[in-house]
């Protein structure tokens, strides 16, 4: 699908993706899942790119899950590899575009210093750009974050009575953070993973069948298409039955 073909009125602000599909798309043609992560950065390049054409403000994008690291060693040490070079390889071109870096997740002792290192890096470089924001959620997990906020609230001394939602958003990783209006899942896969769970409450979800590393801006802006063909009702009543 092409972008004339969309309302520019009507454009999420903020779009968050769930990357799936890597491992499936390696073992159909033979190859070791890491092969499947590697191809995946052209996908996402293209859809930062896309993105930002679009004129969508916020990307959000699930890099590494806090459950990732039940998987094999060797899978979880080639992220972690990845994600770095991902960062040193790429930040430079991101900053060019006037692109700002988010990093979402726990910063414990699992995340090796070096990881933290390039990510303070990259936060430095990129944090007065102000074209859109990629946010990056790495050791991520949507119940942690919940746990964290909790963790925060009850640490600062705030009585029972007086939490609410506006200081639970205000406690989670990013406050400044837009909730997402859209949230995509790629492979075929319709579930959310514990990903951005109090953010995506009313979110829009669209899953698609395409492979992460097979997607590209054009699937992004199909996903889009469908969320402009919904009609957004926040619990209440659509306008003809109100």
């Amino acid at each position: 699908m092409e972008l004339s073909e969309l309302d520019p009125t009507y454009m999420p602000r903020h779009v968050a993706l769930v990357m799936d599909g890597n491992g499936r798309w390696a073992q159909q043609r033979g190859l070791p899942r890491t092969d499947g992560h590697a191809a995946g950065e052209e996908a996402l390049m293209d859809t930062i790119w896309g993105a930002q054409e679009a004129g969508i403000r916020w990307l959000t994008v699930y890099a590494f899950s806090t459950e990732n690291w039940k998987r094999p060693l060797d899978e979880v040490r080639f992220l972690m590899n990845f994600n770095e070079r991902l960062l040193l390889t790429r930040r430079d071109e991101i900053h060019a575009r006037n692109i700002k870096m988010q990093f979402l997740g726990r910063r414990d002792w699992r995340v090796p210093r070096r990881i933290l290192k390039r990510i303070d890096e990259t936060l430095e470089l990129t944090k007065n750009n102000d074209s859109m924001t990629v946010s990056m959620a790495f050791n991520y997990g949507g119940r942690a974050e919940l746990v964290d906020a909790v963790r925060r609230i009850v640490d600062s001394g705030v009585p029972a009575n007086k939490v609410n939602e506006k200081l639970i958003s205000a406690n989670l990783y990013d406050p400044t953070m837009p909730d997402p209006e859209l949230v995509v899942r790629t492979s075929g896969e319709i579930r959310t993973s514990n990903y951005l769970m109090w953010e995506s409450a009313y979110s829009e979800w669209v899953f698609t069948d395409v492979l992460w590393p097979d997607f590209r801006r054009e699937h992004l802006y199909d996903s889009i298409r469908e969320y402009q063909q919904r009609e957004r009702r926040f619990g209440g009543l659509a306008a003809e039955d109100a």
